[in-house]
């Protein structure tokens, strides 16, 4: 299995990103997915994850502004985020526990960065 994450960037506050996390030997759609993030000097935190069944949950800090994506065609996580703040600077790597393996995957992590 391979989890290929990109869409990082930098961005002002109030902006917009899109992360995706392109998977194979997997199939997300069946899969329990996730988006994590890094901040320097703190720990892993989780932002958003999707459920086996399709249910989606939200950090706090993230809820409202944040979505997170299934996409069947590109069998493909997304992260829609939308009215960036500088506290979402991190890098943010994907995660698939996947039904197929029984085993949890790590994408390699993208660098955002919110400018105020």
């Amino acid at each position: 299995v391979q989890l290929q994450a990109s869409g990082g960037g930098s961005v002002q506050a109030g902006g917009s990103l899109r992360l995706s996390c392109a998977a194979s030997g997997t199939v997300v759609w069946t899969d329990a997915v996730a988006w994590y993030r890094q901040s320097s000097g703190k720990q892993r935190e989780l932002v958003a994850n999707t459920s086996r069944d399709g249910t989606a949950d939200y950090a706090e800090s993230v809820k409202g502004r944040f979505t997170i994506f299934r996409d069947r065609r590109k069998n493909a996580v997304d992260l829609q985020m939308s009215s960036l703040i500088p506290e979402d600077t991190a890098v943010y790597y994907c995660n698939v526990d996947s039904t197929r393996w029984r085993r949890l995957y790590w994408g390699q992590g993208t660098l955002v960065t919110v400018s105020s």
